[in-house]
């Protein structure tokens, strides 16, 4: 199965999709992946550890801070991502992280790194569309999703731009703030899923400061798919070694709440 189709067959399916988030390197991460899937999650994404995540939260800061004590270099995340793709044929894998790490040794290198290691789409929080020239064709002509950032703020004159180029699925960030901290008003993230849903054709996800199932299950009513990254990661740093079960056991009631999400409004 090809990126393009993982994305989409996963976000075809007739219920919305939960999106699980790791740091790379932190802990045992291959087990701890692997728990996320054993525990229902659609999507993966993958966190590229980087010494300034400056839209990151404590806990995920904290996580940085653990995989790069640890040593985790941008070639062990691929060769995480290689393994991980070797492991779960079907299951989407979405790199996220910051321009640093993916573009020092060069756009065409990343992205075809991204292309051998099975890697389905790319977050990269500090490039704004206005800069796509510095990764984007590159993702693009290999076959990788680049998956862009919609936020509170984003206006009806800017998201045009922000949509233009972009694919897989569009990750709505539904508080103007850091991870893991806050969440929005269900109300809010109604009105701007709508919205955004009326202007692109490509799924939208909601993401940052969604903890729990039953936070979970509401957003997945008007949502394609809920992000979860906090308090995944929190679990990592509180059990260590012990992570993977806690992670599957939290997985599955987060999987719960949004595949049945879809039969309570449909």
């Amino acid at each position: 199965m090809t990126a393009s189709n993982r994305l989409s067959s996963t976000f075809g399916k007739p219920h919305p999709a939960l999106i699980c988030f790791l740091t790379a390197g932190d802990g045992d991460t291959a087990a701890n992946l692997d728990a996320l899937v054993a525990g229902g999650a659609d999507v993966i994404e993958l966190g590229m550890p980087f010494t300034d995540p400056m839209a990151d939260g404590p806990a995920i800061q904290a996580a940085n801070l653990r995989s790069l004590g640890a040593g985790t270099t941008t070639a062990y995340v691929f060769a995480i991502a290689s393994a991980f793709r070797t492991r779960h044929p079907d299951t989407p894998l979405v790199l996220m992280g910051y321009a640093n790490p993916m573009v020092r040794r060069g756009a065409d290198w990343f992205a075809d790194q991204c292309k051998s290691a099975g890697v389905d789409g790319v977050i990269c929080v500090d490039i704004p569309p206005e800069e796509d020239d510095a990764l984007g064709p590159q993702l693009r002509a290999a076959g990788v999703a680049p998956i862009r950032l919609a936020t509170p703020t984003t206006d009806a004159r800017r998201l045009p731009q922000v949509l233009e180029g972009s694919g897989g699925f569009l990750y709505y960030v539904s508080v103007a703030g850091i991870t893991g901290l806050q969440q929005a008003a269900q109300g809010s993230i109604a009105e701007a899923v709508a919205r955004l849903k009326a202007a692109t054709d490509l799924p939208v996800a909601v993401g940052f400061g969604v903890r729990t199932p039953d936070q979970a299950g509401e957003i997945a009513r008007v949502a394609d798919g809920v992000v979860v990254g906090s308090a995944l990661v929190e679990l990592v740093g509180k059990h260590g070694k012990d992570a993977p079960r806690h992670l599957r056991e939290l997985t599955e009631s987060l999987a719960k709440a949004v595949h049945s999400a879809a039969k309570a409004s449909t």
